[in-house]
């Protein structure tokens, strides 16, 4: 499992093509939205909302049998047959309605790959068109099958300025037209599923892998597709479950009011410069290979010998830079998941929610306290929280962190399938930095926006970190 971007992701050269759902009229009354969802969606329709996953196939497979497979899929997961409409009015939910839909069988629509561009740049029209807030559905899922011959595959690597030697940019076929390359013979077909961020989040994507490989298995052994997989609750119910909890303790409320203050009543920004802001920048995306697992494995025996996990030793490592060149201590809005029942375990949805990790002292064991208070921020609905500031007070240069440790999900696919979760392509005006451990290490992903000072401050962040968390694993 890799991170990378639609910009740089691997993708075979060949026939491309996406599924399109048969979408029919709504059913019922308006669903829940969910704080974030609103926040999301509000926004309006704009290329790059999206999220998406790519893995290969271990053979070619007939179509009927895929369209088979995704449809059981979709019939497994509400959230799925559920569209976005804009209402009157406007900000965090007020102006967005959510309504279940029809779904029937649809079409495969073919998508050329003209001589002077490259798959993963057709991908992205792709998505950027077929999944984005109010499109119905908001989602799609796509097929490279490589060319008959065979599939080329460059063997440079990324030429951006930030990679460093040791930098694990994505090697593609479409690269660089006088990269040297070599023949591989390889007619795996190359699947992505992609959706609209409001449908899915990053465990979501790995539920859906897992459950169309499930499904295509037990088409292929004759058996109806998903009958042994467990319940897949509806995430619209989470969120009635949510706008239902008793109010937030005066507590919580009162520690989010003093971790808000200390940032200027804003979302913590990014404490470096990153230059002028006044308008969203083309993003630059570095993806590194941090530590191996080796590394990994010595941090986590330490790390349980003073009962403190993976994440709080970055962060202690985090602070540390942050102090050393910012001066002041780690602000980070800190996503946490919401899946606090197993029975969300395999549902697909935006389980996702902002809390804030601050860290005041560099010591692993009191950034662990401060990891620990940082879930507890974001266990609580946040509308409440959010409200006397009129919603969630961000500005440009927001400072944001998600770390994701696949060894501890209790869903997973197999390694030969190559997941890689793909990005897409935006403008930014913040910073976002993406951990994921798995088992080969530690990768980290960060973008920010392509100004010479994000370039300088955002750079150097980056390098100390990753020196400091391979000094700190020996």
């Amino acid at each position: 499992m890799r991170l990378t971007s639609v910009a740089q992701m691997a993708l075979p050269r060949g026939s491309l093509r996406s599924y399109e759902i048969g979408v029919g009229p709504v059913c019922g009354a308006s669903l829940p939205v969910s704080f974030d969802q609103g926040r999301h969606v509000g926004r309006g329709s704009r290329p790059g909302s999206w999220m998406a996953v790519a893995v290969r196939l271990r053979a070619p497979l007939p179509d009927q049998r895929l369209e088979a497979a995704w449809l059981a899929v979709i019939a497994r997961h509400a959230t799925l047959r559920t569209v976005f409409s804009p209402a009157q009015g406007g900000g965090d939910g007020v102006g967005v309605r959510l309504h279940e839909v029809g779904i029937g069988p649809g079409r495969w629509v073919e998508h050329e790959v003209p001589g002077g561009r490259s798959t993963r740049e057709v991908l992205r029209d792709v998505l950027d068109a077929g999944c984005s807030p109010y499109q119905a559905p908001s989602y799609r899922l796509v097929v490279v099958t490589p060319d008959a011959s065979t599939e080329t595959i460059d063997a440079t690597r990324d030429a951006s300025p930030d990679a460093s030697p040791d930098a694990s940019a994505d090697a593609s076929p479409d690269a660089s037209p006088d990269a040297a390359s070599y023949a591989v013979p390889d007619h795996r077909p190359a699947v992505v599923i992609a959706s609209d961020h409001a449908h899915v989040d990053m465990w979501s994507l790995l539920v859906l892998v897992r459950d169309l490989v499930t499904c295509l298995e037990d088409l292929a052994a004759g058996r109806d597709p998903g009958d042994d997989l467990p319940p897949a609750p509806a995430f619209a119910e989470h969120t009635a479950l949510l706008e239902a909890m008793p109010p937030t303790p005066a507590l919580v409320r009162r520690r989010w009011t003093e971790i808000l203050r200390d940032s200027g009543d804003i979302m913590p920004t990014f404490p470096l410069p990153l230059g002028d802001l006044s308008a969203p920048h083309p993003e630059v995306v570095v993806v590194r290979d941090v530590l191996d697992t080796e590394q990994v494995a010595r941090l986590e025996i330490w790390g349980r010998e003073h009962r403190v996990r993976l994440l709080a030793m970055a962060a202690a490592v985090m602070t540390r830079v942050t102090m050393a060149q910012a001066g002041e201590p780690l602000r980070i809005v800190f996503p946490v998941h919401s899946r606090f029942d197993p029975q969300w375990h395999g549902a697909v949805g935006w389980f996702i929610t902002n809390s804030v990790l601050e860290c005041t002292d560099d010591d692993p064991i009191a950034c662990a306290t401060s990891v620990a208070e940082a879930i507890e921020l974001g266990s609580h609905p946040l509308a409440p929280v959010m409200a006397p500031y009129g919603g969630m007070p961000e500005r440009p240069g927001m400072f944001a962190l998600s770390w994701l440790d696949k060894r501890r999900m209790p869903v997973s696919v197999a390694a030969d399938l190559e997941l890689h979760y793909v990005s897409a392509v935006i403008r930014t005006d913040g910073v976002m930095v993406w951990f994921v451990v798995n088992e080969t290490g530690l990768h980290l992903r960060c973008r920010y926006p392509d100004t010479p000072q994000a370039h300088a401050s955002v750079g150097s962040w980056l390098e100390a970190v990753v020196d400091g968390l391979r000094v700190t694993a020996g």
